[in-house]
């Protein structure tokens, strides 16, 4: 497992604090939900960018429109 350091402005801090606490989890299981999130969301666009190159296109891009407009 590999250690990442990142600087944030202290009230950013503190509220990211707050937010673990109230989900009952540490900051750095926050951080790991956030960044699952932030990959699913990447590998998933890549999949249908991927489709979307080998068929039609703007069928592709519109599904993914679709998606965005859903989250």
């Amino acid at each position: 497992m590999k250690t990442m350091t990142i600087r944030l402005p202290d009230d950013k801090h503190d509220r990211l604090k707050s937010l673990a606490s109230r989900r009952g989890v540490s900051l750095n299981k926050l951080f790991e939900e956030f960044s699952t999130v932030a990959l699913t969301e990447f590998d998933a666009e890549n999949r249908f960018r991927i489709r979307a190159a080998r068929g039609d296109k703007k069928k592709g891009l519109a599904l993914l429109d679709r998606l965005d407009k859903a989250s």
